[in-house]
Parts: structure tokens; C-alpha cells; sequence
């Protein structure tokens, strides 16, 4: 029998931008058997759009509108509603390689043809994989300094994110869903119980969601922010975010003390560190660069260490807001 394939996405607010998930969904190898998106709210005409896609394209999509939910509630109401036996999770904003979901499934058994072959029913998820798709030279030194390229990747320890993923309603079931006190990492949470269950992932590298990274400043600030709150309200990566308070509030004032009053060679240690701090960046950057021209070659190195600080920076003002959150209502949410 074919395994059955529900994708589920969440939106709010992406009038502007749906379209281009929705026809990526359109031209996928392996069409799925139904699409549910939820609607968290939006206040413009993303629930229109999306209504209108489902009437004038063959794709079998379902709009549910759920007011004034987060991203876990809006991906837990999709996922309770799908029919099928497998979910394929993806996000508004990215565009689908034509063969995310035949790549995505197949560990499944469900690729273009019938369950059986390389599928295996003991698996219960699949990582898929997700690029940087830029659209300016800001963009491109945003995705080199803040992205894995599959050359990073370790399949056994890699934790995929929600917009290029595949796990078993069951499975989904067995975790507890996503979880909705949770705003955002919900995924990561989502990823640990999974793994906690069944061990490391079946990894599908051509499974791959190209998203825009942000555009500017602004809205990296932001959303490192939200990230970092986040990881204070689930409790995450504690030695990372303390290497941070260390390196900023200690080392560094530290060797500018002692290099600018005691021993200027001090300095040479500050500038070894910012080498090893930058090197994976502009490895990946190389190749994203190779046809630009001079000038914008320049302005995306230059945009590697601003990005890379302001995201520090960033992350060190939002953990401690979401630690706090956490001590406040660790009793009442049961975390």
C-alpha cells in the first residue's frame, strides 16, 4: 500500500510570499495526498490567497483558520486534522526543491512508487534540509554566517528544523506534539523527544526548503532575540550562551587591557580568536560569492563580522528575558 502523505505548514501574514510555497507544493515529483495549512490570525489577505489557490489548482489544500495561536499550536490543530499516515512539515516564506517530498519520504517507503523497497517501518522521522535562497548581497553574507552548508552536517547528530521534516502521525503522537507554551525553538524541543524515542535520523539531503534570510539588521536583531529567548525558556544551551557571556563581558575587555597598556602583542591574541571565530563563515561565503563583482564581494566580507556580533549581541539580551520567563512560570506550565 502507498504510504499516505499529509504536509502541513503554518502562516500569518504572508500574502506576499505564499505563493511561492504553494506552487514549489505544485511541482513536487511526488505530489502529497492533502495540504493543511493553518492560519495563526493574519491580518492580511493570506487566508484569501490560499483560498483561492485551493479552488483554481489541482492541489488537495485545506485552509484552517485558528485565531491568536503560535506556531506549535497552529502545526499541532494541522497535523490532528491530517489524514495521513506520514506528516511532511514545511514553513511559509521557502520554495521546495521539485523532489523535497520524494526525498523526504522515500526512508518511508514513499517515494514515487509503493511502500516497500529501501523503506522501512521502523523509521518514524526523516530530516530533511534547508538553504539560504538570497536576494541581495546582505542576504548572502547573512545565510554564510548564520546557515549550515551540508559539508557541516553530521547526520547523527543533526537537528533538522521544522520546515524540512517528515515524521509519523504516530510518532507525533507518542512526543506529545509540539509544544505550545513554547514560542519559538519549538522545533528543537519537538526534534529532542523525537530523538529520545528513536534515536538518530534518516537523513535526506536532497530534501531541501530554500528560505530568505532576513533583510536586514532590524530583523535579525529580532529574531535572534526571539531565538535566544527561546533557549531561556526551554532551558537550552547553557554552556553556549555562558562561552558568549565570557568572551564579551571578560576575554575581550581583558586582552584590549592588556594589549593597549601592558603588551600590545596581546592584540595578535584577539585577532587569532576573530580568525577562528569568522573561519566557517567565509568558507561558506566563497563559494556564494564567486560571481559577484569586486565590489560586492567587499561588502559581503564586511557584513560577515557585523552580522556575527549583532546576533551575539542579540542572543545575549534575549536569554536571560526567556530564563526569567521561565522561573516565573516553571511550576504553572510544568516545565
Amino acid at each position: 500500500m502507498p504510504v499516505r502523505v499529509s504536509i502541513i505548514a503554518t502562516v500569518k501574514n504572508e500574502e506576499s510570499s505564499v505563493s511561492r510555497l504553494l506552487d514549489s507544493l505544485a511541482a513536487q515529483t511526488r505530489q502529497p495526498d492533502e495540504l493543511i495549512f493553518v492560519d495563526g490570525g493574519s491580518a492580511d489577505k493570506t487566508v484569501e490567497a490560499l483560498q483561492r489557490y485551493a479552488t483554481e489548482s489541482d492541489l488537495p489544500l485545506r485552509v484552517l483558520v485558528c485565531p491568536n495561536t503560535n506556531i506549535s499550536q497552529g502545526r499541532n490543530a494541522a497535523i490532528a486534522a491530517a489524514r495521513g499516515d506520514v506528516i511532511a512539515s514545511t514553513d511559509a516564506g521557502v520554495r521546495l526543491t521539485p523532489i523535497w517530498l520524494e526525498e523526504l519520504v522515500r526512508p518511508f517507503g514513499g517515494g514515487t512508487g509503493e511502500a516497500g523497497g529501501d523503506g522501512s517501518p521502523s523509521v518514524n522521522v526523516v530530516s530533511g534540509f534547508f538553504l539560504p535562497d538570497p536576494q541581495s548581497v546582505f542576504e548572502t553574507a547573512m545565510g554564510a554566517t548564520v546557515l549550515p552548508a551540508l559539508a557541516d552536517i553530521d547526520p547523527n547528530r543533526f537537528l533538522p528544523s521544522s520546515r524540512s521534516i517528515a515524521f509519523r502521525k504516530e510518532a507525533w503522537q507518542e512526543a506529545g506534539g509540539y509544544p505550545e507554551w513554547l514560542d519559538y525553538c519549538e522545533d528543537l524541543i519537538f526534534d529532542f523527544k523525537l530523538r529520545e524515542l528513536y534515536g538518530p535520523f534518516p537523513f535526506a539531503p536532497g530534501a531541501i526548503a530554500y528560505f530568505r534570510p532576513r533583510s536586514d539588521l532590524k530583523a535579525f536583531f529580532k529574531q535572534y532575540y526571539r531565538y535566544a529567548r527561546g533557549d531561556g525558556k526551554a532551558d537550552l544551551w547553557h554552556k553556549r550562551h555562558a562561552i558568549r557571556y565570557l568572551t564579551y563581558l571578560l576575554v575581550i575587555p581583558l586582552i584590549l587591557l592588556l594589549g593597549f597598556w601592558r603588551n600590545p602583542l596581546w592584540l595578535l591574541l584577539l585577532l587569532a580568536g576573530a580568525v577562528v571565530y569568522l573561519w566557517t563563515p567565509y568558507r561558506r561565503l566563497r563559494p556564494m560569492i564567486a560571481s559577484y563583482d569586486w565590489l560586492d564581494k567587499v561588502k559581503a566580507i564586511l557584513w560577515v563580522p557585523i552580522i556575527r556580533v549583532v546576533g551575539d549581541i542579540a542572543k545575549m539580551i534575549g536569554y536571560p528575558v526567556g530564563w526569567l520567563w521561565r522561573l516565573k512560570h516553571k511550576e504553572e506550565k510544568g516545565v
